[in-house]
Parts: C-alpha cells; structure tokens; sequence
C-alpha cells in the first residue's frame, strides 16, 4: 500500500469533508498520534479466537452452555492452568461455576457455613483471577477493560496487573480481596469476572445458520444473540422463513406455522411471539371435525400432550398445509422466473380417484379427504381460509418481540460472509452438473455467483424494509419465500422441496429432493477453485464454511471435504437430526494458531450442569496448523485498523498543513 504521507494535496483536498468529521473525535496531533500507537500496538497482537456454530435449531440449552463453556475452552484452560495444583473435583466446580455462577453460588452458599463461605470465596477470587488473566494474555489492556464490569473495573485491573518488584503489593492485594470479602461484595465480584472469562475465550461468534424450527425456544437463542459482545449471523433458509413471516409474506407464515405445527412448538407462535392462532384452532376443529387427520399428527411423544391435544394440533396442520399448497400457487403463477410450475401440484390430483400423476406416473394418495378445495379450481382460497390466512399474517406483522429479533437478523445478518479468509455460507454456491454457476433471470438480467446472491441479499431487504406500497417491496417478500424453497437458493441447496409428497404419497421415490450439484463437484479443485476466484479467497489458505446438510459422523462421514478447503459444520444440535449425525453439534474454533473442529455428545440439562457439575462432552480435531501465528494485522479488522491508522495520518497532514484547525484543551 502507498505509503499516506506521499498523499497529494488534491487528494488530501478531497477527503476534508471526512478529516473535518475525524478531527470532532482527535482534536489534535498528540490525540490522534497516541490513537495511531494504539492501533498499531493492537495489530501486533495475535489474532482473537473466532467460533462458528451452525443449524442450532431452537435448541436453546445445549447452544447457551457451549457459549458458556466456548466449546470446552474454559475447561481446558482450567486444566492448563490449574492441571498441577486443584484435585479434578476442585476444576469441575471451578469450571461450573464460570459456566453458570449465580446458580452455582447459590447453591455453595446453602451448603457452606459462614466461615467456610468466606474462604471459599477467598480462594475462588484469586483463582478466577488468574484464570481471567490467562483468558485476556493476548488482548490489550483497553480491550479487557471493555469486558470489565463498571463497578469493579479498577480493582480487577489493580488484581491483573500485579507489580511484582513491590515486596509490599502482596499485603495491597490480599487487603482488596478481604475487603470486597468484608463489604459483602464477593458474591457479585465472582459472578462478574466469570461473565468477564466467558466473553474474553470467544473474540468473535459466527452463526453459520438455522436458528429457527424444530427445537423448543428460537427465542432464547435469539435473546442471547442480541446481549452477545460480538456476533454475525449467516442466514439459514430457516431463518429467512421466519424473516419473510415477519415482513407479512404469506405463504412464510404459513409454512412457519406448519413446521410449528410440526413439532409441536405452537406455544412458541402464540405464547412467545403473541401470534392469534384461535381463529386457525376454530377453522381446523370446524372443518376437519370428523377427520382424524393421521399424517399430520405432531412429532411429540405420548406423555407430551393429551390425545386431545394432538388431535387439534394435527388438524390445525392439516388446514395450515392445504392454505400453503394454495398460496405457493400464486407465487409461482406470478414470478415465471422462479421456474416452480412442476410444484404446482393440486391440479394433478384426480380427486374422485384419490390418485395423483406426477412425473409420469401415477400414486395413490394416503389420505383423501379435502373439503376446502375445488377440484375445478383447486388453489383458490375459501372465504373462510382468507380470514385465517390474513389475521395470521397481520398478527406476524404486529409482534413486537418477532420484529426485533428479525430486526437483528437483518441487521448482524448476510447471505454469506466473507472473513478472514474464509466463506460463510450456511447452504452451497449453486452450481449446475458441468460445474458453472447456476444463474436465474431477475428484473429481465440474468444473474450468477456471487452476483445472484447479493442481488437476492438486495431484495429480501428491500422486501422487509420498503414501505408497503412500494413495487419492489412485494417482488421482495416472494424473493424470501424463494430463498426457502428455489432451486437457485445457497440457503436451500436442492431442487425441490417434497412437502405435499411426504405428507401424501407413501412411496419413497416421489419424496426424493435431489442436492445441488455442489454437494458433489465441490471435491473437484478446478470447481472449487472457479468459487475461490469468485468471491476472491486464497485457494491455498482460504475456507469455505457451511451448515445445513447434516454430517453423518456415526457413519464415519468427515465434516472435513475437499482436502480441508471446505468444513461442513451441521453436527446435528437438533434433536431431530442426532440419530442422523450420532453427535450432538459442531463447534469449528479458529485461533492465531490452529483450526479445530469440537464435536459435542448430547447435552442433558443445565440444571444437571449445575447439580452435578456434568459438562458436555466435548472431542476436538485438529483440522490445520499454522507454521506461524496470525496476527491481527493479518486479518479482515486488521484492514480496518490499518485503514484507521492510515485516515489518522492523514488527519495529522491536515493538522500541520494548516488545513483543520487543533483544538488546544486551556
């Protein structure tokens, strides 16, 4: 890069306007001189530790304890530090506690007596101490300071930061301990400085996709995303369900509700996010009374729900799945340019036969009995299904909660990203079977690659932002519903989405959803090498990361592909998909050093973590080693950094040539 202070003057000219802005924060030579230390000081630094997770699934306990635990690290750290001085009982406590430490404090404090507690908690700062100080080795004092807690921030920098040369520090520091003892302040200070560690051992968190559907609380997942330090999230095409039901998008409501539907999880619809599903509940008791709805029974065990329950469960899926065959239809009638007219399927049912001919052939459907549709005109909505269908979606519309976590999708959120060296992308790069890009005609222009993805990216954002009358903003509520089921979809990744076969046609053949031929060509190096070159990765260093597609690791499937140039991270944090995988998630970690993939066994309770002090099982690979640590000047924030330190050497150039004015403190 050229050197900033060889900037001509028409160019330093150019940029006033920017350095006149700059000058409001380093109102002088020496302030924005000591700001460019700093930052040069922090790209020297070894680069912080990033952890991916993808296809978390609503499961909220088992995603919530390996932020707590990030992935083992603080156990291994315990270890590391404390391997040759506590018995392994002591490091379990330890460990419980940083992982949960109001709880675990509570119930220590019942156990112990008031002497007992005291020195426990003597004993407990001081490690807690150390281990933060390990925790934070490789960061800068001002970094630290900003994961410190307000009230104590100066006295955990004094118990930090030792000075050993003083004989007399020791008693300084013993007498800081003994008073936040004496104060009543020990129970607070433990718990501070454990929330301190657990932020400090993951620098930056990356969801790789699929927080919502299937497990119990999306909710929880997305409140601890919005609380967390540092964070980006990769949109899975769950995910961008639930984003196009917030917009209003029908047919997303619909197939949200019915995946809800699904797995018994409508308490999160209705209780969790405030949507009225009783006008549904009363037009599925009402028309399908006498209809005991098999196939659309819920995946719930017998001892979850009463027969009842399950029954109104099944029958409100039922008449959610016909309203969402309906609404596709519009879709794909208006947007030919989804190439979906294959999905149009109720119009090859023969009704008065119970058949249906797809493919050239002919299956016999499982069950029968439709009462809301026309044979002659078999997508139109009843009167009585466009009532449901339109209190639904205003109710998505008018949920506060709904639109702030999607608000927050939107805005930490991306089609893919680019970091580091590395693709995140939570699907695939659609390809078709010669190994080009496959492409898709948007607003008469064809588009491919990462082109495609950023113009989709373009519009959903346009279908969730824009106001309502706007002409694009519908054509950008359709994009997110095509981003869920298309075939030109990253996020989707197939060639179809089989609903309507799986719920009616018993025989497997016709369920069948064929991969992108990405899943395949992608072992081949001049395919994966044509996708470096087009979003500009190191085919020799860079990665590309993603979910989605479950690793079958008990069947001896690598999540490593493509000679280590691809990591497939889906390991299975649903519950759904753990007999698949036979683990319980994936967590990729990627320090200065090395990256390591971290396969998690399945997570019992935190309230087990808490009594029993039991951790998840964690195993780690080593997917590649550095020859030489990486350091944050080597990074996508170094370039940042660099780029402020480059701006503050300009500011300094305006500052001596008399073009900006200082501003001298009297």
């Amino acid at each position: 890069m050229k050197e900033i202070y060889e900037v001509s003057d028409d160019y330093l000219n150019s940029q006033l306007k920017y350095l006149k802005l700059l000058s409001k924060q380093y109102s002088s030579i020496s302030k924005a001189s000591a700001e460019i230390i700093n930052l040069k000081a922090i790209l020297n630094l070894p680069k912080g530790t990033e952890h991916f997770l993808s296809d978390i699934h609503g499961e909220y306990e088992p995603f919530v304890h390996v932020l707590k635990n990030a992935s083992g690290v603080v156990k291994r750290k315990i270890e590391e530090l404390f391997g040759n001085s506590m018995i392994e009982s002591e490091r379990r406590r330890l460990a419980t506690l940083v992982y949960y430490p109001e709880q675990k404090l509570d119930l220590i404090e019942k156990q112990e007596s008031q002497k007992e507690i005291e020195d426990f908690y003597r004993i407990t700062i001081h490690r807690l101490i150390e281990l933060l100080r390990y925790a934070s080795s490789k960061y800068t004092r001002s970094k630290v300071r900003k994961f410190l807690p307000e009230d104590f921030k100066y006295i955990i920098e004094e118990l930090l930061h030792p000075d050993s040369s003083s004989p007399h520090k020791d008693e300084y520091y013993k007498s800081i301990v003994d008073n936040i003892i004496e104060i009543d302040r020990a129970r607070v200070f433990i718990i501070e400085v454990s929330k301190a560690i657990q932020k400090l051992v993951i620098d930056r968190l990356h969801i790789v996709g699929d927080i919502y559907d299937r497990g119990p609380r999306p909710d929880v997942i997305m409140d601890t995303l919005m609380n967390y330090h540092n964070v980006d999230i990769q949109w899975g095409n769950h995910d961008i369900l639930w984003m196009g039901a917030a917009a209003g998008q029908k047919v997303c409501v619909a197939n949200a509700i019915r995946i809800s539907a699904r797995y018994a999880n409508l308490d999160i619809v209705e209780d969790i996010y405030g949507v009225n599903i009783l006008p549904l509940a009363t037009f599925a008791l009402e028309v399908y009374k006498d209809d005991p709805c098999v196939e659309f029974m819920p995946k719930m065990s017998d001892d979850e729900a009463s027969t009842t329950e399950k029954s109104l469960i099944a029958k409100m899926h039922k008449a959610i799945s016909i309203i969402q065959f309906k609404l596709e239809a519009e879709i794909i009638k208006r947007r030919p340019e989804f190439e979906m007219d294959h999905r149009l399927l109720l119009s090859k049912v023969n009704y008065d036969e119970g058949t249906i001919e797809l493919k050239g052939k002919t299956y016999k459907l499982k069950d029968t009995n439709f009462p809301t549709i026309d044979p002659k005109d078999p997508y139109k909505l009843t009167p009585r299904e466009e009532i449901v269908i339109e209190k639904l979606a205003t109710s998505f519309e008018n949920s506060d909660k709904l639109q702030k976590h999607v608000g927050f999708l939107f805005s930490k959120g991306s089609i893919y990203l680019k970091t580091n060296g590395n693709l995140l992308v939570h699907g695939c790069i659609p390809l078709t079977d010669d190994g080009d890009f496959m492409s898709m005609k948007i607003d008469n222009k064809e588009y491919k690659g990462r082109e495609l993805m950023d113009k989709m990216e373009s519009y959903i954002r346009k279908g969730y932002f824009f106001d309502k009358n706007h002409p694009e903003k519908e054509y950008g509520k359709d994009m997110m519903w095509y981003l869920w089921t298309g075939k030109c979809s990253s996020l989707f990744g197939k060639d179809d989405m089989t609903t309507y076969e799986r719920y009616f046609i018993a025989e497997k053949e016709a369920q069948k959803e064929n991969k992108n031929p990405y899943y395949t060509l992608r072992e081949e190096d001049e395919v994966l090498k044509n996708i470096f070159d087009e979003f500009e990765l190191d085919f020799q260093s860079g990665h590309i990361i993603n979910g989605h597609v479950p690793v079958k690791s008990k069947n001896g499937e690598s999540p490593v592909k493509a000679g280590g140039r691809i990591l497939a991270i889906d390991g299975g944090f649903s519950r759904a998909y753990q007999g698949k995988t036979g683990i319980a998630g994936y967590t990729l970690i990627y320090n200065s050093q090395m990256m390591q993939l971290v396969s998690h066994e399945p997570f019992s309770s935190a309230e087990d973590s808490i009594l029993y002090e039991k951790d998840i099982l964690s195993t780690s690979i080593i997917v590649e080693n550095r020859a030489n640590r990486m350091f944050v000047r080597d990074t996508y924030d170094g370039m940042k950094i660099q780029q402020e330190v480059n701006d503050l050497k300009m500011l300094i150039i305006a500052y001596k040539k008399g073009l900006i004015k200082e501003k001298q403190n009297l």
